[in-house]
């Protein structure tokens, strides 16, 4: 079975499906059998943190993958990989609020005023919830084509921001080589969509040194 004709079996959403919720049941399994570790709130703050970073990499791989393998059937996953994305920000988010601030409103509130990495990371969930919320057809069709299309490119926003909170996250132990590694796939990412719009801006202008239609006189 080719590529193509898998990427289109019935059986492909269910599959992805199920993979990308293989982390969430990894870490569900580790908080009830105690086996994550000394400080397992630690851990699974990190851990939904890291995953939120991964899909959205692989929620932004999509289209360049798509367009230089020359495989369209891989864009009928990309919503499901983005509403994963949203699933482990929203499990990142419970986590600090549960077991950092006990879901008390008014920590809460303090500690993103007080911490500029938690006030990143908090912008960052704010403006992937109407992207979330927006993912669905009629939302699409609600909104109208550009508004939906212009909302959805706070996707790259977004992207800078979870760098930024990862960072700042990892400033305190002095270890940025996963975050270099995490910048480097997002900045060819978004590299290759910019290189991808000034091609598509620079067909679309005629040149200016071209041929001058021949005039017909009558």
């Amino acid at each position: 079975m080719t590529p193509a004709k898998a990427l289109l079996h019935p059986a492909a959403k269910p599959v992805v499906f199920v993979l990308a919720l293989l982390p969430f049941a990894w870490l569900l399994y580790g908080a009830i059998t105690n086996h994550l570790g000394a400080n397992p709130a630690e851990y699974l703050s990190r851990s939904t943190g890291d995953w939120t970073l991964r899909f959205l990499c692989i929620t932004l791989a999509v289209t360049p993958v798509r367009v230089i393998t020359g495989l369209p059937t891989l864009q009928r996953l990309r919503r499901m990989l983005g509403l994963f994305t949203y699933f482990y920000v929203v499990l990142h988010f419970l986590a600090w609020a549960w077991f950092d601030q006990g879901f008390d409103l008014g920590d809460m509130g303090k500690d993103i005023a007080k911490r500029p990495f938690i006030l990143v990371g908090f912008a960052a969930f704010v403006l992937l919830t109407p992207l979330a919320a927006t993912s669905f057809n009629r939302a699409a069709k609600w909104l109208g084509a550009k508004r939906w299309q212009a909302l959805h490119k706070m996707v790259y926003l977004i992207a800078g921001l979870a760098i930024l909170h990862f960072f700042w996250m990892r400033a305190g132990k002095h270890n940025f080589a996963e975050v270099a590694v995490y910048a480097a796939i997002l900045a060819t990412l978004l590299g290759w969509r910019a290189g991808n719009w000034l091609k598509t801006k620079a067909r679309a202008v005629p040149s200016a040194s071209g041929p001058q239609p021949t005039r017909v006189r009558g």
